[in-house]
């Protein structure tokens, strides 16, 4: 098979592997029944959207964001705060103040808590909010050419800090505790209990949106601009391009998928909490792109989706033992598979087309992997 064929098969080889992965998150409720199982799978798909989002700011631009976090808890705590003031009057004061600030001797609900009211407004602000930061700080940083480890630095330390300020701010955000009792979801009449296929649903059809879209903006102009940029981002800028604009765009987006994870998360557990925005979850989310593929949405999905499965059922079965069981495995990973399991597609497919003879040159073909491949040249 020559080069030009391989490369004109390969976007729809692409294309057919995340509508195929699509199409099987999609069908689980037709095979599972089990509320309990619906609940976990849904948790899993919000997580794997959260690790595809990193995957295209690392993967793509090349920004090793180590503070997704706060994408990710700032969307948490917006939706969390919409259907704290949904909960029966039970879990707030007398005046329809949630818990937590009635305990704080607050007698009024901020005015910052007041468009929360509104879905609609709620859905929105765990979107935008984290673009609008993302993009304060893409701008600081990018326009001052800040890269490689140095945005890794700044990125972490701006989760420490907005961590700490919304521990510190108990009587608006719950402290330590988060933000508890959450009701569920209404929206076009229908509720979505995160126990219910229709939550799965929500789920499954959130991930699958992001990944098709994410995959037509990794095709674009402006996508392979940001994997020049990542390649080479002096070369891009001789070229006239505005290298910090692009690389802001990617900041962005990545947040607002970060965010829209968030959401899904929170409402799953039906809680907010501050260790949303810990170091721990973020570094994970670096782990689970790593070990599905950095430089593939959907492969950063998967790696989130299998670790955290093998996780859960790890430590069912080996109590004493699952971290290092899981610890070796990554360690595998990282040593035969550098470019995650995605790069498996890649191999198989370079095997089962080599031609015959000892002459013939492999062409690698990853239906995973959106990065295009630099060309071979013979040896």
């Amino acid at each position: 098979m020559s080069k030009s064929t391989l490369s004109r098969s390969k976007p729809y080889a692409q294309l057919a592997a995340y509508l195929l992965f699509c199409a099987v998150i999609l069908a689980v409720p037709s095979f599972v029944t089990d509320a309990f199982l619906l609940n976990k799978f849904a948790r899993y798909l919000a997580l794997g959207l959260a690790a595809a989002a990193l995957a295209l700011s690392w993967g793509y631009a090349g920004i090793l964001n180590l503070g997704q976090g706060v994408s990710f808890g700032i969307g948490a705590y917006a939706v969390a705060m919409h259907l704290k003031l949904k909960t029966s009057p039970v879990h707030t004061g007398s005046a329809g103040l949630p818990d937590f600030m009635v305990w704080n001797n607050l007698d009024h609900l901020p005015w910052f808590w007041q468009p929360f009211h509104s879905s609609l407004f709620a859905v929105a602000a765990g979107i935008l909010a984290p673009v609008v930061v993302a993009l304060l700080l893409g701008s600081f940083m990018f326009r001052a050419r800040i890269a490689g480890v140095y945005v890794a630095i700044i990125t972490l330390a701006m989760l420490a800090v907005v961590n700490l300020l919304f521990i510190d701010q108990q009587a608006y955000t719950g402290g330590f505790n988060g933000i508890t009792d959450l009701a569920w979801l209404e929206a076009g009449g229908v509720t979505f209990d995160p126990y219910s296929p229709a939550f799965y649903y929500l789920s499954a059809g959130a991930l699958s949106l992001c990944l098709l879209l994410g995959l037509a903006f990794t095709r674009s102009k402006a996508g392979l601009i940001l994997q020049a940029i990542r390649n080479d981002a002096d070369r891009v800028r001789f070229f006239g391009y505005d290298v910090a604009a692009y690389q802001s765009l990617a900041f962005a987006v990545s947040a607002g998928m970060a965010g829209l994870a968030g959401m899904l998360y929170a409402m799953v557990l039906e809680f907010a909490s501050p260790t949303f925005m810990g170091v721990p979850l973020s570094l994970s989310m670096v782990i689970w792109a790593a070990v599905g593929g950095r430089g593939s949405l959907l492969g950063a999905a998967i790696g989130a989706i299998l670790v955290n499965f093998m996780q859960g059922s790890l430590s069912e079965s080996f109590l004493d033992t699952w971290q290092l069981i899981l610890g070796g495995m990554f360690i595998l990973v990282v040593v035969f598979l550098p470019n995650g399991l995605s790069s498996l597609i890649g191999i198989l497919a370079d095997r089962l087309s080599r031609p015959a003879g000892p002459k013939a040159e492999a062409v690698p073909v990853d239906a995973l992997s959106d990065a295009p491949h630099a060309p071979r040249t013979p040896s």
